[in-house]
């Protein structure tokens, strides 16, 4: 953002500050000076009026002029193809030294005598402003022939290009500039006088009207102007130059710097390319175009708010009527659009994209009476409006809150003042609290944060005393330490299990996870940005990703492949949960002497043990699963303190060959399921325990469970334990199988005696032969 002094100096009173303090005040409120550089035009250039213009006698190119240049009227030769009688000029006279180091002297040019030399804006050290010589007029200030150029403030100035950050799109003109230096220097900002219509103004709504269903959360404001004799005076000429920016047509460029200066969007359209009605007037009509944006039409697309216009309605003439538009759209919402379905855009897109002024009359009166003042052109009385109703932000705080934010107290009388100056309205408190209304222009403050680094800005970083820090330390001990040491203590045993840890992220392939029977997240709330077409949802297991770890590492000649992985996922509502998998997959251990070569392959019981030896004991449970990738008789609940846990079951074989591997085993668990903890310790006995082995005749229909849940109605307290050891079955069993389990005795009071075991077995066969029908074998 390029500003010059005088210029800030039509917005905010700068005479009493000097360039030093001003780029010191820059740096301090946030504003980064980029690049500073003084703008001086050398002493002996004065001004000069043209008084007669003649071919010179010996060359075509040539003029012989007659300057007026207060003292005298001097013999200028000039080559300039713009030179003419009746302009003033800039001359630089005869002693002068110019930028570069020339210094003018008299001179005979093709016979004829030439005493100084009538200037361009460049051969003074200025920015071009157009081809030829510079041609001045009263916009610089009173023409007095003779008169020092460098005395008039546009000639003696300082450019500075402030380095702004994206959110401060409030300070993409002189305007806003101005406000941020007036919260600064406690200065307010100049009043700019309204001239008052005349009476007897055609007003605009005789020939225009707006025709619109919704307001598309836009604003709008349209004047209208009689173009005439329009012409781009000399400081704005020379203030575009310094912002590095030309325009051949004379309407935008005026048009561009009264943006520049207020902040407003400003755009000319002629007359002629609206839609007539019936009525005798001309209407614009806004609507939604193909893409959704907010467009404007007349005979055809005018613009589109914020963004663009249409070449061929652009406003090219120095004479006719013309319409000017100010609009407004927010940011955040053309940004997001713009996102959405990108679109070509002018270099309005970026003032918008960032946060122009939403102040339409106040740029559209700026912009209107600059065409007033430097043309013959007349103005149509009245404005024709569209506004879109927005809520007014409200960031409630307390002086509290200043304090322990900033780090010291500010006096409540400054704070306000700061806050006000910045153009925050603040509810008279009762207490000590704050009710800041956030102005419009500042679309990037929305809490409490945002408005104490506006204080700070303002404070000053400097001016706020250093302390020392506070270390207060908190009971760390809290639920999420226990939750992380609880995951780092199972990862470290699947790691000692002979587990490696594979580590993926947390999205999947939707289709895929479909494929295989899991529920995603639900399509109200999936995600909106996914990195990749293969990441487009959360993950809702971790058995996927561990699934395709397995299959790389057979890709890879990997014989034995265990696998481990904790982390998140996530349910149809987005809910996460933490759990833990498993995959084993190939051979139970790497080739060595003892295996001569041949490892076994992994089998259920191997891979329940390896699992136990990670979680501690659990119970299975035989299920349906509900996904594809379980084998449908090789799947049960794992069972931890009588609660479903998980799932643990072999892969589908079709699965096994569509990813290449051999037989695997799967587990996936809840991690809140697990124990974790302290140990309890428990008493035990110190007598002798006694062991008795019962093979059973049992019906291959009947559950392990079943079976269970009677011996353990029927234990006396003197069986600690029983599992089964041997299962066995052959056709001369027929539909029965053998079933041997093994039961530990053990009394805390005594040696159990012969008698003592017997009756506990004996009371357990005749339960299970009354309530089961299971016999001896």
């Amino acid at each position: 953002m390029i500003v010059t002094k005088n210029w800030l100096n039509e917005w905010i009173d700068l005479s009493s500050v000097t360039t030093e303090q001003l780029l010191k005040t820059f740096n301090s409120i946030g504003l980064e000076v980029d690049s500073h550089e003084a703008m001086n035009v050398p002493n002996g250039v004065v001004i000069g009026f043209v008084e007669g213009c003649e071919k010179h006698p010996d060359a075509d190119k040539l003029n012989v002029c007659q300057v007026n240049v207060g003292s005298e009227v001097r013999q200028i030769v000039c080559g300039a193809s713009n030179v003419r009688a009746g302009i003033y000029v800039a001359v630089a006279t005869v002693g002068a030294e110019l930028p570069g180091g020339l210094t003018i002297k008299e001179a005979v040019l093709r016979g004829v005598d030439s005493h100084g030399m009538i200037c361009s804006s460049k051969e003074i050290g200025l920015p071009s402003t157009g081809e030829g010589i510079m041609i001045l007029d009263g916009s610089i200030g009173e023409l007095v022939c003779g008169k020092n150029l460098n005395t008039y403030e546009p000639f003696c100035d300082d450019i500075i290009e402030i380095e702004l950050t994206a959110n401060r799109g409030d300070c993409l003109s002189i305007h806003g500039v101005a406000r941020d230096l007036g919260a600064a220097l406690n200065k307010e900002l100049r009043e700019r006088k309204t001239k008052v219509e005349p009476d007897g103004r055609l007003g605009i709504g005789r020939i225009l009207q707006l025709q619109h269903q919704e307001t598309y959360d836009v604003g709008l404001l349209y004047g209208a102007v009689d173009v005439k004799a329009l012409s781009v005076p000399f400081i704005v000429a020379l203030r575009m130059a310094i912002l590095g920016e030309s325009y051949p047509n004379v309407m935008i460029t005026l048009l561009k710097y009264a943006t520049h200066s207020s902040g407003v969007i400003l755009r000319a359209y002629p007359f002629n390319a609206l839609e007539e009605t019936s009525g005798g007037k001309s209407m614009i009509t806004l609507k939604r175009d193909e893409n959704g944006y907010a467009a404007l039409y007349g005979k055809t697309n005018l613009s589109i708010v914020g963004v663009s216009q249409n070449h061929d309605t652009r406003f090219e003439e120095t004479e006719g009527l013309a319409i000017i538009e100010a609009s407004y759209i927010p940011p955040e919402i053309i940004a997001k659009k713009m996102f959405e379905t990108k679109i070509e855009s002018c270099p309005h897109y970026y003032h918008t994209s960032r946060g122009s002024e939403p102040s339409l009359k106040y740029g559209i009166q700026y912009g209107m009476e600059l065409l007033e003042k430097y043309s013959n052109s007349t103005l149509y009385g009245g404005y024709l409006e569209l506004e879109s109703p927005r809520e007014t932000r409200i960031v409630t705080m307390d002086e509290e809150e200043f304090e322990s934010f900033i780090g010291m107290k500010i006096d409540k009388t400054k704070l306000t003042q700061i806050l006000k100056n910045l153009g925050m309205s603040i509810s008279k408190p009762k207490t000590s609290s704050f009710a800041i209304s956030i102005p419009s222009f500042r679309h990037d403050i929305v809490n409490k944060q945002d408005i104490v680094e506006e204080i700070v800005r303002i404070v000053g970083i400097d001016n706020i005393p250093s302390k020392p820090l506070l270390f207060s330390e908190s009971n760390q001990h809290t639920a999420d330490l226990e939750s992380y040491k609880k995951v780092r203590l199972y990862r470290q045993r699947s790691a000692q299990s002979g587990f490696f840890e594979s580590v993926h992220f947390v999205f999947n392939e939707r289709s895929v996870c479909e494929r295989f029977g899991f529920a995603c997240t639900a399509h109200n709330q999936e995600l909106l940005n996914p990195i990749t077409a293969n990441f487009d949802t959360l993950r809702p297991t971790l058995l996927i990703g561990l699934l395709n770890s397995a299959s790389a590492n057979v890709k890879v000649n990997q014989k034995k492949i265990a696998l481990f992985e904790s982390g998140m996922v996530f349910d149809t509502n987005r809910a996460e949960s933490k759990r833990i998998g498993f995959i084993l997959s190939g051979a139970c251990e790497g080739d060595k002497i003892s295996n001569s070569g041949k490892a076994s392959s992994v089998d259920l019981a191997y891979f329940v043990q390896k699992v136990a030896d990670i979680v501690g004991s659990f119970e299975m449970k035989e299920t349906t699963p509900t996904h594809s990738l379980a084998h449908p008789y090789m799947a049960a609940k794992v069972m931890i303190n009588g609660s479903v846990a998980g799932e643990i079951f072999r892969l589908h074989p079709s699965i096994e060959s569509e990813f290449d591997l051999s037989t695997t085993f799967m587990c996936e668990l809840e991690m809140d399921c697990l124990p974790y903890g302290l140990i309890q310790a428990q008493p035990y006995s110190k007598y002798q325990a006694s062991f008795r082995d019962l093979s059973l005749m049992v019906p291959k229909t009947l559950t392990y469970e079943a079976i269970k849940e009677v011996i353990s109605k029927h234990s006396s307290a003197d069986i600690k334990r029983f599992y089964p050891v041997d299962r066995y079955s052959s056709e001369s069993l027929g539909e029965s199988v053998s079933l041997s389990l093994r039961f530990v005795l053990q009394s805390d009071e005594k040696t159990l005696e012969e008698e003592e075991i017997t009756t506990s077995i004996e009371w357990i066969l005749t339960a299970l032969r009354e309530e089961l029908g299971v016999s001896l074998r």
